[in-house]
């Protein structure tokens, strides 16, 4: 451990806020002796945080083992106990709950560094999982020892030795731990590979972590170089709406891949387990169909989208709806607002001008509903709201939050920015009220 030593001496300056993640299990255990050594000498500030899982009738036991600890060594103890959890994927929603904790604790304190107790088995058997699954070049190079989040940086120090140095440093400390009688459990995929698979390329060289280390920064330092040519290419090919399809397809296959897999990537950052190879493949496949508007969901509540030539990765808020009665004005969560205003000598699609006589108040600003239909100005005739916006070519993502302004008898009487109704009186005509569609 000597070597884990000097690294935190290295990176650590005098009195420095470190949050260590701490199970109870040898692994952060020994990570917590260690930085205990380095305390004293410069006047480390080390939160220790622990999260309860309530998997195990042991978490209890263990959650005060760490308590224990934490006081003879005179850290600070901070506890978080998940009780509910997202059935359909309980290993993600774990991994969120503790990561949210962790932010907190960040902030709360002003910490410089997370540490973790990943181990150089770990990263192993991580990247072995993800070439068995199959994943993207940065996928495959599983974890990295440092990674910047926005205030502060995740730290793996142990992330260059193996389980059995930790084991034996702990036993020559004569350290307590507690074991997770669950990482026996043959049913769970990485537990297949640390008991089969990782014994047997110990058995071809007993430094094998070393080699897939080295593989990993190597495969870093492709994706590195990769994304650089790749975000060079996304000033080309994108603008504000997204990606331009037609110009994205004109670039090697290569290149369409690995942008595609950057803009994935960019979503999920460390959460890269979550998606692989065939998220990329099922997204190049919706991109080259023939459909206008088309969408894939994506893990984490994201969804791809084809919307005309454009594509990009947005969050799937499922309820967009809305409905709001009109006094002087409305804010819209499209960062626009609907507002009577006095005067204005504008013509366009941004202002209506209506005469009270024709109408019923008050006004209703709302989201479009099924069936939907409008009396279009100067047609003659009445047509779909859901038509209008095909023919004007407005991006599927967006409709279900364009306002629609009614009378309260829900007659249609301006979709703004888009169509007016017959309702909208020229500007030499009669009417008593103007309203305007502009940005906030």
């Amino acid at each position: 451990m000597k070597n884990v030593l000097l690294y935190l001496k290295k990176i650590c300056n005098q009195n420095d806020c470190l949050i260590v993640a701490t199970s109870g299990g040898p692994d952060s255990m020994c990570l917590l002796s260690l930085l205990c050594e380095l305390k004293d000498e410069l006047n480390l500030k080390i939160i220790v945080a622990h999260v309860n899982h309530n998997l195990r009738k042991e978490s209890k036991i263990e959650a005060s083992f760490v308590e224990q600890v934490s006081k003879k060594e005179h850290l600070i103890y901070e506890y978080m106990e998940i009780t509910e959890y997202n059935k359909d994927n309980l290993e993600n929603d774990a991994r969120l709950k503790r990561y949210a904790f962790f932010d907190k604790l960040a902030l709360k304190y002003h910490a410089k560094y997370l540490m973790t107790a990943h181990h150089g088995d770990d990263l192993t058997e991580t990247i072995l999982m993800r070439l068995v699954r199959g994943s993207s070049l940065k996928g495959y190079s599983g974890f990295k020892k440092e990674v910047a989040m926005s205030n502060y940086t995740i730290i793996r120090p142990l992330i260059t030795e193996t389980k059995k140095d930790i084991k034996d440093y702990m036993d020559e400390h004569h350290l307590k731990y507690y074991i997770d009688k669950s990482n026996f459990d043959e049913k769970l995929t990485r537990n297949r590979f640390r008991l089969n698979i990782l014994p047997l390329l110990k058995k071809e060289n007993q430094n094998v972590h070393q080699k897939f280390y080295q593989f990993s920064l190597e495969l870093d330092d492709a994706t590195n170089f990769i994304n650089k040519v790749v975000k060079e290419k996304l000033k080309e090919i994108s603008d504000e709406k997204g990606i331009k399809i037609n110009k994205l397809f004109a670039l090697d296959n290569f290149l369409v891949k690995k942008i595609i897999e950057y803009t994935l990537t960019s979503i999920y950052i460390d959460d890269l387990f979550l998606i692989d190879n065939r998220h990329t493949n099922l997204i190049i496949n919706m991109l080259k169909q023939n459909k206008s508007n088309i969408c894939i969901d994506l893990p984490g509540c994201y969804q791809a989208k084809k919307s005309y030539n454009y594509y990009k990765i947005e969050k799937n808020n499922k309820d967009k709806s809305y409905e709001y009665i009109l006094k002087d004005k409305v804010i819209l969560p499209n960062h626009k607002v609907i507002k009577i205003i006095k005067n204005s000598t504008k013509k366009s699609n941004n202002i209506l001008r209506i005469n009270s006589r024709d109408i019923t108040l008050p006004l209703v600003i709302r989201t479009r509903k099924n069936g939907d239909k409008i009396k279009v100005k100067n047609l003659g005739g009445t047509k779909k709201i859901k038509d209008i916006l095909i023919d004007e070519k407005v991006p599927v993502d967006i409709r279900d939050q364009l306002p629609i302004v009614t009378d309260s008898k829900n007659t249609i009487l301006w979709l703004p920015g888009i169509k007016k109704s017959k309702f909208d009186v020229e500007s030499n005509g009669i009417y008593d009220i103007i309203l305007s569609y502009e940005e906030e």
